[in-house]
């Protein structure tokens, strides 16, 4: 019920002066701009404007208003609340800043108990209010948007703000926005919920900042990419200000790399500005879906259409070359002078037949198509546009078009727009559009990646410094392979423990204040005698010399494998977090990790091996055999539900850890709990 309040009222009060620039007459003015029937303005001296009646109190409107806007000085809209509250209004746009925003807590906790008393759901404070294309609803201070598909969901007005404009000048169909400012009662999560439902909405964009409850919102946003596409846009990419970790896991998270994450497994897109958004979304808005990722680029210039093609490939779009069956079709009604590839480069003479011949028959072996025409300031565009309408209705593929210089380019631009193709600024923008809309029905087609059932919490606290053989011991016990290890606390326990385990050896020094042994040479290796091992020891006693030496762990040496690294972080707003990499350089200096939030099964493990930028080295190249996938996906699955088995962990590594073409080990691994400094 409270949104049909909010987003369909039959009545609108409006609070605050109404004098010319202030903003109760600004949004008063959006309000009969939209044709919004039924807008009362309600200020102390019942003042109106123009044909918009004025009242002294909303209580004289009791029943003719469900959503009151409220753009009154701060320190009156608590009085105002409660006045709505006895007028039986449930909804409320607080405009008004000068709340939390400004040091305010105290006043949003008075609007809060106020709203709760009366059974009243309210967006703000400090907000920009709401929109609704299809009740005529403009009950904000920005522009006004064509009527359309996409529902906008800001967490800054001034953003929301641009985003409304940019829909105007670029004529981008919008159902709904919403900007919920403080999002004090109404937020993000309840209107990500909502929009499940709304049948007005086709694709959902969202500008957001934080996150605080990052569980919670993967649930909801899971939940509604079933349905729908979402697509965000994300403030701060950068991880500056993060705490230096202590593990090589901890400083490799930075909060974007987790928060693109989350929206993966989400099954939820990514946008890189809000042009790309907007982009994404007219992609989703008006086009079928696309059902793979091979893409066809016809084309009469050479250069956009390379550009295309270069972008395509960046953005991981397949752009294979016609069969030859198709190549013998094609070449039945173009010129010789057409080159069958792919681009198909129709050349400067391409006609509007031929882009429709060229793309209705080729899209039997592709799933989705660009077409670019650069023209000629004399010449038409009309009778290419719809040559390109024809081939998108008789293939029902999406087709997306990039159209430059003609004599009537806006009339071709507008008619490409009522036929559902959208035109792009560029080639390369429209194969980024494609790559996007093929990522979100791929994932809802294999199903997403995040478990959206809660984790137990109830699990074993660990103490604090937990030393290697404490942990190789945990490894163990919850089936991940360590090398068969000895922990020794005298140099002839050294000699002894060499024979048993089978020379060589490693022998590393344990102690809770040497995080990284081979920082202080406390790693030796290739011990081959029980002299040796005696030798050894000693040095490893003179190295931790005034610290706390607690003995040696040793091992039988290993042949190498692929190493890779394998940890688990803490994310300040999702929690848990595995990571998978490469070892050595490549996690040092490349930082080639991936990231995902925990727990994982063993198929989204196998997702997340593959998808490093150096997967080849470990499926083997130049005649290499491939390590144990398997094994390898397994451990990973197995190590990211440590932190709901053990509830204090703050940071573990697996690192190294060896992947052989058989098996898996780790060779070395630390813990950090909750209470360590």
């Amino acid at each position: 019920m409270i949104y049909q309040d909010l987003f369909y009222p039959a009545g609108v009060a409006v609070f605050g002066s109404v004098k010319p620039g202030k903003l109760a007459a600004v949004i008063i003015n959006r309000l009969k701009e939209g044709n919004m029937p039924n807008v009362y303005a309600v200020n102390p001296k019942a003042q109106g404007m123009e044909n918009v009646p004025g009242c002294d109190s909303v209580l004289k409107l009791k029943g003719q208003v469900q959503l009151a806007v409220i753009a009154a000085p701060a320190a009156i809209v608590k009085d105002i609340l409660e006045e709505c509250g006895q007028a039986g209004i449930k909804a409320a746009a607080i405009i008004t800043s000068g709340f939390s925003e400004a040091g305010n807590v105290q006043g949003e906790q008075e609007l809060l108990e106020i709203a709760s008393r009366y059974g009243m759901r309210f967006v703000g404070p400090n907000c920009a209010g709401v929109v609704n294309t299809h009740s005529n609803l403009l009950a904000t201070l920005e522009t006004r948007p064509p009527k359309g598909n996409i529902a906008i969901i800001s967490q800054s007005g001034a953003v929301g703000g641009i985003l409304m404009s940019m829909a105007k000048a670029q004529k981008i169909g919008i159902s709904k926005f919403v900007s919920f400012g403080n999002g004090l009662d109404l937020n993000m999560m309840e209107f990500l919920e909502w929009m499940k439902t709304d049948d007005e909405t086709k694709v959902v964009a969202i500008y957001m900042e934080a996150v605080k409850n990052g569980r919670a919102f993967m649930k909801v946003l899971s939940e509604l990419t079933e349905i729908k596409p979402v697509v965000i846009v994300k403030a701060g990419h950068s991880s500056a200000g993060q705490r230096a970790a202590l593990s090589h896991t901890g400083s490799m998270a930075g909060v974007d790399a987790v928060f693109d994450a989350a929206l993966g497994q989400c099954g939820a897109v990514r946008a890189e500005s809000l042009e790309d958004l907007f982009d994404i979304c007219r992609g989703f808005s008006a086009l079928p879906e696309i059902k793979g990722e091979r893409v066809l680029i016809v084309t009469n210039s050479g250069g956009p259409g390379v550009m295309t093609t270069d972008k395509s490939e960046e953005v991981r779009l397949s752009l294979p070359e016609p069969s030859q069956n198709m190549k013998e079709t094609l070449g039945k009604f173009l010129p010789s002078f057409a080159s069958i590839k792919n681009p198909v480069d129709l050349t400067v003479e391409g006609t509007g037949e031929q882009y429709r011949d060229a793309l209705a028959n080729a899209l039997e072996e592709y799933d989705a198509a660009v077409a670019l025409y650069i023209g000629t300031p004399y010449l038409k565009s009309a009778p290419i546009a719809e040559g390109i309408i024809q081939a998108g209705k008789s293939t029902g593929k999406p087709i997306a078009v990039s159209l430059s210089v003609g004599t009537d380019m806006n009339e071709s631009l507008d008619r490409l727009e009522q036929e559902g193709i959208p035109a792009f600024i560029s080639g390369e923008r429209a194969v980024k559009v494609f790559a996007k809309m093929a990522q979100y029905y791929k994932c809802k087609k294999l199903g997403k990646t995040f478990e959206a059932s809660s984790m137990p919490t109830v699990g074993t606290v660990l103490p604090n410094n937990l030393l290697e053989p404490d942990v190789k011991e945990l490894l163990q016990k919850n089936n991940i392979s360590v090398p068969p290890y000895s922990f020794v606390h005298t140099a002839e326990e050294a000699a002894q423990s060499g024979e048993e385990l089978g020379w060589p050896v490693v022998i590393k020094v344990v102690s809770p204040q040497i995080i990284h042994k081979s920082d202080v040479g406390g790693v030796l290796l290739g011990i081959d005698s029980p002299n040796k091992a005696r030798e050894a020891f000693k040095t490893l006693e003179k190295i931790a010399e005034g610290r706390d030496f607690r003995g040696a762990i040793m091992y039988h040496m290993l042949d190498l494998g692929r190493e890779v690294i394998i940890g688990l972080t803490n994310d300040a707003s999702f929690g848990p977090v595995v990571v998978f990499g490469l070892g050595g350089i490549y996690t040092e200096v490349l930082k080639d990790v991936v990231f995902k939030v925990a727990p994982v099964d063993e198929k989204t493990a196998l997702t997340m091996i593959k998808s490093i930028k150096s997967y080849k080295l470990l499926e083997g190249i130049r005649g290499g055999k491939s390590i144990d996938m398997q094994f390898l996906a397994k451990t990973i699955s197995e190590l990211s539900y440590f932190p709901f088995k053990y509830t204090n962990i703050r940071e573990m590594d697996l690192n190294p850890v060896f992947a052989y073409e058989d098996g898996v080990i780790a060779v070395d691994a630390r813990i950090v709990t909750d209470n360590e400094a």
